[in-house]
């Protein structure tokens, strides 16, 4: 089967002509044409009839015309003349109408109420626009009202009158809570279209103190709030209540229960109201009943039905909508409110009149001098609109008079015009609705005839299709169309030939031999001219060999054939569809050049295919249908790479595109994914394949975008999940024509090396981008915001270029354009760039510094202007440097530091600051160049803080009961020293600590002689300095005093003994053999005898609390000072025995030394030595452990 179609885009030529046909003379829409022909004034822009403005905003009046010449304008207000010039506030716009009332600079709103009316006019008559009336918006504040609580019992109705302010425009009404939340609206309570609450019955959850009306004011964006309304709904349980505790027992008492009433409408009042609408607005009738249970409503219009597409229902039925009403919607509109106790009804009788409106409104007339034509105003309205007429804004009973013209009526009649009879005429509808004003002027023209359409134009059609060949003309009086075949052919008459009247020739049945020129002829009185077009007809498009219906076994493969033949002049365009519609998005579905193939087929591939052939001039489509059944078993399959594609061929070719078609290799049974195309360039790179493009595994045709001056040669290589094939064959080789540059340089840059130049640097065209031989660049440039003209020069084989002579740091446009020996590529974008930098001219100013404590302050600066940075600003550095310490008055070699604050920043923070020391500071602004010159040295001062530990401690001349110490004072003072602080204490044996001594040494000592110390006895000392703002760290040192002769010569007899020798040998093998065994023990999990220990001596930070003082059991109350005893759980000096924690992080560290990062880690050296430190209060330097942090809650 075959469909043909034949489609020529002339016919809908044909149908704009015929509709463009007047009676009078018409002037086409062409912008040369109406630039050149004198025309009356045309408004073309105007504010509404009514228009309000917002008091607190500039008001602009719109007015703009059209004309030739260009129309002057002037205004009306209030009727009189409106002169502009004498009120400052008022500006016209230029070359427009439109009046600016500068209310934001000092004007009144108010002032400016009233009437106003443009007229635009030129030599050849006036135009006049509506009466436009200006008044300003208002919003006024609700008036003030002192309102009563609403006592209502349940189960009654309520209204809550809103009565908001009149504004202008009537504002919008809503109810919210003191939240700002919408009070819920539903059958019972709902908005009237007044803006009033209504109740049709209360309930006790009515009551509350919070009903609020807004208004909103849209035009002024404001909000106007009622004051609230309480409510307070009385239920009958809570009246009963009342009732009995104010009666005796012997009283009767109860009051009844809630009453269900029938439907009483509470608006509209009565029985019967009237409305009455104008025709086009919107309708809206409403009906609120109150009742109990809670009536619902219901619509009719007697005597007819309600309109089915534009009535609407609102507010829970109880609004009736009817949009776009007409005089048809007039009649009785009854509502009905109805509950189980019974019903009310209101009828509402509805008129609607009319405003004006149009239904023959004016047209512009354009007329030769010597023709006759009318002017037509038609209006209908109810009732029935007055026309009237005016001539260039004046009432044409009292215009200039014209012989030309009679008036009758809605109708003026001209007769024998001339080019003085040309003028602007206005209708004017008017009822007391309102009215309606049209502008219509009549031209009056004497030009020569002018052929619009463009000459030689083509005009394509099919063979035994018809051809329609425009001459769109102008000319006054209306020119005469002529036509002739070929250049001194005959006039063109008979039958086979249909001449429209604005001037197109239609030729029903174009036949080959219509092929050929067209001479169309114009003339009037005034002159004549001509012009040629071309017609082609083409051969039609012919399917020549269609689809066949298919019977494909399931899995199998089937193909479709569509062979055409058509005009070697068309290029045609194959689809394919599937039941009308578009082909599944299917790998399997392969579309060739003249055949659509169906891979691995499956029971949705049944359908209808049709094959649609489409050329620019017409359409052919045939169709076939394939069935699929089922396929029989198949065997194992064996899955491989595809082999190559091969017979690659080149067709269609042209300068920028070519068809490449190939035959797939076997696909082993992977089906192909995708084809990979890959070109090499044999003139610019041989040998080197570079990727194309790739087409799915349905295509076998794929069409290639080409690059000029390129010798191209291709090849295809199939894809499979498998892997891809070998490539193909190389195709024949296509070397395509010189061209244009189709690209420009990309990365194009402008960045200044010296403080006199701008260096343009791009990235470079490749061989096959160059489309040509001899590629160069042009290089433009132009300083930015200077009203300079390009300088250019042309380059070749680099990709930069250096401008000399620029003024430091200003920016450029730049532009670089690709060229060769053909000619330029498009033009290229415009970059900015920046002529080179040179260092700041100037330093920051008011630098000032606020000393934040002993080693951090904060700078301040103001920024140097923008001009002196004289390059991209980078950010400030600032330069400190300490110069000498306050302490001690030396000056040492001075080591500047430097911080950076990137951007534009103006303080910035320097850490790392001495105490008790003289700085300088200094900063200077930084660009891409360097830096700027510094700002003059800014001094401050550091305040003091806590010293350094003293430089060493030794201590010397040991005897039976003193020792000396002596001691440096610290490296770093950090202020003026107040005195060092001494302590010590004993330390036995066991390395148990005594009572702490402290001694407070002035400030100018450097030895200490201690006396009336214990004879051999190890001591411990800690010795730190001080400032007025604290102690600093502590050094420590141990030392002991000397025993006296006899001991010490019964100790060198005891120790020179063989049995104690012997002794102390036995001691330390027995210690070894017990070292073994809890060796093994703890590796078998046994006890070992700290865990035996801690076992017999729970850890004190778990012990119980005593009732009585809230202190941990086991706490020692042993005084100060006083020895520490073996077993004493916790000394009273809050130290810890090393045998009561083992895992203390006293172990870990020697006194101050063992310290704590920032961040919390350990940063104490490991020491073997376990001692301990003392610990009274703040000033212990022992490491914290968990009996301590605990200890210090007691």
């Amino acid at each position: 089967m075959m469909k043909k179609k034949n489609i020529s885009a002339s016919k809908a030529s044909l149908v704009l002509f015929l509709c463009q046909m007047v009676s009078a003379l018409d002037v086409p829409l062409d912008s040369k044409l109406l630039e050149e022909l004198l025309q009356p004034p045309t408004i073309i822009q105007q504010s509404p009839k009514d228009y309000i403005v917002d008091p607190r905003e500039n008001i602009v009046i719109q007015c703009e015309a059209k004309g030739k010449p260009p129309p002057s304008f002037s205004w009306t207000r209030n009727g009189t003349h409106f002169d502009i010039d004498k009120d400052a506030l008022v500006t016209m716009k230029p070359n427009s109408g439109t009046l600016v009332v500068n209310i934001m600079n000092g004007g009144k709103a108010e002032a400016y109420e009233g009437v106003y009316q443009c007229t635009a006019r030129n030599e050849r008559g006036a135009a006049i626009s509506n009466n436009i009336v200006i008044r300003p918006s208002r919003s006024p504040l609700w008036t003030k009202e002192k309102l009563e609580p609403n006592h209502v019992r349940e189960g009654d109705s309520l209204v809550l009158h809103c009565r908001p302010p009149v504004g202008l425009p009537p504002p919008i009404i809503f109810w919210m809570d003191n939240a700002f939340q919408r009070l819920p609206q539903s059958e019972r309570v709902s908005q009237g279209l007044n803006g009033d609450l209504y109740f049709s019955n209360v309930q006790p959850e009515d009551t509350r103190e919070d009903y609020i009306c807004y208004a909103r004011f849209n035009h002024t964006q404001t909000i106007q709030q009622k004051q609230p309304i309480s409510v307070k709904v009385f239920s009958m349980d809570s009246l009963n209540d009342t009732i009995a505790a104010n009666l005796s027992d012997t009283d009767i008492y109860g009051a009844k229960p809630v009453t269900e009433r029938q439907p009483v409408l509470l608006t509209p009042t009565g029985s019967t109201s009237t409305k009455v609408e104008l025709r086009g607005n919107v309708l809206l009738l409403e009906c609120i009943a109150a009742g109990l249970p809670t009536p619902v409503i219901r619509w009719i219009k007697e005597g007819g039905e309600l309109p089915a597409n534009r009535t609407f229902f609102e507010n829970f039925k109880k609004t009736l909508k009817i949009i776009d009403v007409s005089e048809a919607d007039s009649g009785n509109y009854k509502c009905i409110a109805r509950n189980t106790l019974g019903s009310a009804h209101h009828v509402i009788s509805v008129t609607v009149k009319a405003a004006p409106y149009w239904i023959t409104a004016p047209r512009n007339l354009v007329l030769s001098p010597g023709e006759d034509g009318t002017l037509i105003c038609r209006a209908n309205g109810n009732p029935k609109p007055d026309i009237t007429w005016l001539a260039n804004g004046v009432p044409i009973a009292i215009a200039p008079e014209d012989p030309s013209r009679k008036v009758d009526g809605d109708t003026i009649i001209f007769s024998h015009v001339q080019e003085r009879s040309s003028a602007v005429y206005q209708c004017n509808a008017s009822n007391e609705y309102g009215y309606l004003l049209a502008n219509a002027f009549v031209n009056v023209l004497a030009e020569p005839p002018r052929i619009l359409t463009p000459a030689n134009k083509l005009y394509q059609v099919i063979a035994d299709s018809p051809a329609l060949l425009d001459c769109a003309y102008f000319g006054s009086p209306k020119p005469e169309i002529e036509w002739f075949k070929g250049v001194k052919g005959s006039i063109l008459r008979g039958n086979e030939y249909v001449f429209h009247d604005n001037g197109t020739l239609e030729i029903p049945v174009a036949q080959k031999d219509s092929t050929g020129t067209y001479t169309c002829v114009a003339r009037n009185e005034l002159g004549k001219i001509q012009n040629e077009v071309q017609l082609e007809v083409k051969d039609p498009t012919m399917i020549i060999k269609q689809p066949e219906y298919k019977v494909i076994q399931r899995y199998g493969q089937v193909s479709f054939e569509c062979i055409i033949k058509h005009d070697p002049t068309l290029l045609p365009t194959v689809v394919w569809l599937k039941d009308n519609d578009e082909l599944p998005d299917d790998e399997r579905f392969l579309v060739g050049k003249d055949n659509l193939t169906i891979m691995n087929v499956t029971d949705k591939d049944d359908g209808t295919y049709t094959c649609v052939v489409n050329t620019t001039l017409d359409s052919v489509s045939a169709s076939a249908v394939l069935t699929v059944v089922a396929a029989p078993p198949t065997p194992a399959i064996i899955y491989a790479r595809p082999n190559p594609p091969f017979d690659l061929e080149l067709t269609g070719q042209l300068e920028r595109s070519i068809e490449l078609s190939w035959v797939p290799g076997d696909e082993n049974n992977s089906p192909i994914t995708n084809f990979v195309i890959e070109f090499e360039d044999g003139l610019h790179e041989p040998g080197v394949w570079h990727y194309q493009t790739e087409v799915p595994g349905t295509q076998t045709t794929v069409q290639l975008k080409l690059s000029p001056y390129v010798n191209y040669s291709f090849r295809v290589i199939a894809v499979n999940e498998i892997g891809r094939s070998q490539p193909s064959e190389p195709s024949e080789q296509y070397l395509t024509k010189s061209a244009n540059p189709d690209e420009n340089p990309s990365n194009v840059q402008g960045i200044g090396s010296e403080p006199d130049n701008l260096v343009i640097t791009w990235e470079s065209l490749k061989g096959f981008q160059s489309n040509g031989p001899g590629l160069q660049y042009k290089v433009s440039w132009r300083q930015k915001d200077v009203d300079d003209e390009w300088t250019s020069v042309i380059v070749a084989n680099v990709s930069k270029y250096i401008v000399s002579g620029t003024p430091t740091f200003v920016p450029y446009e730049i532009k670089v354009q690709a060229l060769n020996d053909l000619g330029y590529a498009p033009e290229p974008l415009e970059v900015i760039g920046h002529s080179g930098e040179d260092l700041p001219m100037v330093a920051p100013g008011n630098v000032q510094v606020h000393v934040i404590n002993s080693t951090l302050a904060k700078v301040h600066w103001d920024p140097v202007p923008p001009k002196t940075v004289r390059g991209h600003l980078q950010g400030y550095k600032v330069y400190y440097w300490k110069v000498q310490s306050l302490s001690r008055r030396n000056r040492r070699h001075v080591e500047k530091k430097i911080l950076t604050f990137r951007g534009n920043k103006t303080f910035g923070m320097l850490p790392g600051l001495e105490p008790y020391s003289s700085y300088k500071l200094n900063v200077r602004v930084v660009n891409g160049k360097g830096e700027g010159p510094a700002s003059p040295d800014k001094v401050f001062k550091t305040p003091e803080g806590v010293p350094s530990s003293p430089s060493f401690l030794k201590i010397t001349n040991p005897t039976l009961d003193s020792l000396t110490l002596e001691w440096g004072s610290p490296t770093h003072p950090n202020g003026v020293l107040t005195s060092y602080i001494l302590k010590f204490q004993p330390i036995n044996n066991t390395h148990e600590l005594g009572p702490l001594v402290e001694i407070r040494i002035p400030a100018n000592e450097s030895s200490l002689i201690l006396k009336n110390l214990n004879y051999s006895t190890r001591y411990k000392f800690y010795f730190n300095a001080q400032t007025s703002v604290g102690s600093g760290s502590q050094i420590t040192e141990e030392a002991v005093t000397i025993m006296d002769e006899a001991m010490a010569s019964r100790q060198v007899d005891i120790a020179t003994q063989g049995w104690f020798i012997g002794l102390m040998c036995a001691v330390a093998l027995l210690i070894l053999i017990l070292l073994i065994v809890c060796f093994i023990r703890r590796n078998k999990g046994g006890k070992y005898p700290v865990k035996e220990k801690e076992d017999a001596h729970a850890d004190p930070e778990i012990q119980p609390m005593k009732e009585d003082d809230g202190t941990f059991g086991e706490y020692s109350d042993a005084e100060d000072h006083k020895p520490l005893k073996k077993g004493s759980r916790t000394p009273s000096d809050r130290t810890v025995k090393k045998e009561d924690s083992d895992d203390s992080l006293v172990d870990y560290g020697e006194g101050v030394n063992g310290q704590f990062n920032e961040d919390g880690s350990f940063i104490g050296q490991y020491s073997g030595k376990k001692e301990k430190e003392p610990a009274e209060g703040n000033e212990s330097s022992e490491a914290p452990s968990p009996v301590n942090a605990m200890n210090s809650f007691v």
